[in-house]
């Protein structure tokens, strides 16, 4: 019995733009389509031509021909994706070593500007400088860099951050990927405090996400509203990924007064038992100045699981400044206008800080935080 078939069709438009009804109505345009009987051929049936043994030699050759050549084009092929891998893997190394390279600056620039402008906080120093080389030396770190900042005004936390910042970015705080916020500014009014805490949350992950190595730095902590800073929680703890973003490169600084009294109550302590500032170690601080931050009601680490779940990674105590601290102040300040130090003026301005405890008038209660303003009254700048 005689089956009918259908011829394929050509077309210059795509197949799939035609419908079955339009195929139908274009039997004589460009897409043709018919059905037609099975033509019988005429005449009598021939015998294949077996070839010859030259030829079949010939045909199998130029398979074995064709199979060599695909296997060339294969390993032409690998060898493209190996020297791509090569040139991929060898840019990286650069970038790795340029990356190493700048970091290695970023800790001589902050172990040499705190050398040169920051005075008689050898803790500060030395705690500040060995946790950020360590971190940014560090590529498989398994959380970000915490500092939890404190002392009395004046003793230099907002300045070691700016430091920081330079050593870090080219921009210093002027840095797109350097973020700072202050408690009285940002987050005023407490009523609003779970709006501020889904703001703070949605800036610090679209940040990350932008720049891993952002930082972040939080003024007045003593001044924030209680259980505000927890809702950063989730970014400070030892996850690998949130939500697809590691937070691990980024850095989180906390400045406050909170905890001052602590630290001035150890440093009188060494001085009235003779022994030097220099002496007292971050052991004698560390412990006691957590847990007095952690129980002041006045601050916006009261009883915040940052603390209690140990996610800052250092509390770093500012010692109140001395007057010889405040004399180099003065001086340093002077030499960065330009001008020659008056010894007289400058032993006159750092007489007219007012000090603490009233009897032995040891430490500054400004530290060197009015410098500026008093050097504008005795110098015609």
């Amino acid at each position: 019995m005689e089956s009918w078939r259908v011829t394929t069709f050509t077309c210059w438009r795509s197949p799939q733009s035609f419908s079955s009804d339009l195929v139908v109505n274009q039997l004589a345009g460009d897409c043709e389509l018919w059905r037609q009987k099975p033509v019988r051929p005429s005449g009598r049936r021939q015998k294949p031509v077996r070839p010859s043994r030259e030829e079949a030699e010939t045909s199998e050759t130029l398979w074995k021909e064709a199979e060599t050549s695909e296997t060339l084009w294969k390993e032409a092929e690998t060898s493209e994706t190996l020297w791509k891998e090569a040139e991929t893997s060898e840019t990286l190394w650069k970038e790795a070593e340029t990356s190493e390279t700048l970091w290695k600056e970023a800790e001589t620039t902050l172990q040499e500007n705190l050398d040169k402008k920051l005075f008689g906080q050898h803790l500060v120093k030395k705690v500040v400088v060995k946790a950020v080389k360590g971190f940014l030396s560090n590529s498989k770190s398994k959380k970000p860099l915490a500092l939890s900042l404190h002392g009395w005004t004046g003793t230099g936390k907002n300045f070691v951050s700016r430091i920081v910042a330079e050593s870090i970015y080219k921009s210093g705080l002027q840095s797109k990927y350097v973020h700072q916020f202050v408690a009285t500014l940002h987050f005023p009014h407490a009523q609003n405090i779970n709006t501020y805490k889904d703001q703070l949350q949605s800036w610090i992950r679209g940040n990350v996400t932008i720049c891993p190595r952002s930082l972040f730095i939080f003024d007045e902590m003593d001044k924030m509203h209680a259980g505000l800073i927890d809702s950063i929680k989730p970014f400070l703890d030892y996850y690998e990924l949130l939500d697809g973003v590691s937070y691990r490169q980024a850095i989180f600084i906390f400045l406050s007064n909170a905890g001052a009294e602590k630290i001035t109550e150890v440093a009188l302590d060494f001085w009235r038992n003779g022994k030097a500032r220099e002496d007292i170690q971050l052991a004698d601080m560390q412990n006691a100045l957590s847990v007095s931050v952690f129980n002041n009601k006045n601050s916006g680490f009261w009883h915040s699981t940052l603390i209690d779940k140990n996610l800052i990674d250092y509390f770093v105590p500012f010692l109140p400044l001395e007057y010889k601290h405040v004399k180099m102040c003065v001086r340093v300040e002077i030499e960065s206008r330009g001008y020659t130090v008056d010894e007289d003026i400058l032993s006159r301005i750092a007489d007219e800080m007012t000090y603490f405890p009233r009897e032995e008038r040891i430490y500054s209660d400004k530290g060197c935080k009015t410098v500026d303003a008093k050097l504008d009254y005795y110098y015609d700048f």
